[in-house]
């Protein structure tokens, strides 16, 4: 599951490749807007990311990871 995170004053977008669902990154994101925590993500490969949840613009979940190139694993 691809997901692209927009933070606040920053240029770029973050972008994560997760073993979640789609219902599962969005009851993260839920959590971190409600509770003023962070939001973490932790891909494939186990590499973590933190977001502070007061920070984020938007979260764009994809069901799809198109533009892949090279071998997956």
């Amino acid at each position: 599951m691809e997901v692209k995170i927009g933070v606040q004053n920053a240029n770029r977008e973050l972008t994560i490749d997760t073993t979640l669902d789609a219902d599962g990154v969005q009851e993260a994101v839920t959590k971190a807007l409600e509770k003023g925590a962070v939001l973490s993500l932790t891909d494939a490969k186990g590499r973590r990311l933190v977001v502070p949840g007061d920070k984020l613009a938007y979260v764009d979940i994809s069901t799809s990871t198109t533009g892949t190139v090279g071998f997956r694993g």
